[in-house]
């Protein structure tokens, strides 16, 4: 894709938030099922279905997806097209390259092991390899408009509340 297209693409819903700006604000909806004989909970993509259970440190067989992982694997993909999109709107070469994120997790604050351990990611990291013929100052700015720009990056960056809520079926 081409700048230009981009552009385009992206031109008549930009026009549409800044004359509506409740219309750029979109719920999304993720659902999952709790699977009544296993650890598992049945997560549907919109792609796939994704079966969520442990972590084999927190006991689980490995075959089915942690849910750690799958934040790991939002953040690496959320950043991966963001990256691609804002080298594609300045007009950035980027032949290829890999986004990695990575975790440190301790399992003995979500396994209550030792109530001072954390229970969650205490270390993200994000790292980009890219093949690239881009300068150092393109790299610079690609690399903090992928940061300002990345939906699951920011979302962690900035921790919005939750709200958790329980209904009796």
């Amino acid at each position: 894709m081409k700048p230009d297209d981009l552009r385009e693409l992206q031109a008549p819903l930009k026009d549409t938030y800044r004359d509506d700006p409740q219309s750029a604000v979109v719920t999304m909806r993720a659902v999952g099922e709790l699977d009544a004989a296993n650890l598992t909970c049945k997560v549907d993509t919109g792609r796939a279905l994704v079966e969520a259970g442990l972590h084999p440190a927190a006991g689980g067989n490995g075959l089915t997806a942690c849910s750690g992982d799958m934040l790991l694997e939002a953040l690496t993909a959320c950043a991966g097209v963001t990256l691609r999109a804002v080298a594609t709107a300045l007009d950035i070469p980027v032949k290829g390259g890999t986004v990695t994120a990575e975790g440190d997790l301790d399992f003995r604050g979500t396994l209550a092991v030792d109530k001072e351990a954390p229970v969650g990611f205490r270390d993200i990291r994000l790292d980009f390899k890219l093949d690239t013929a881009a300068t150092p100052d393109q790299l610079a700015l690609l690399l903090k408009l992928t940061e300002r720009y990345c939906v699951v990056y920011q979302t962690l960056k900035a921790m919005p509340p939750i709200a958790v809520g329980l209904t009796h079926a």
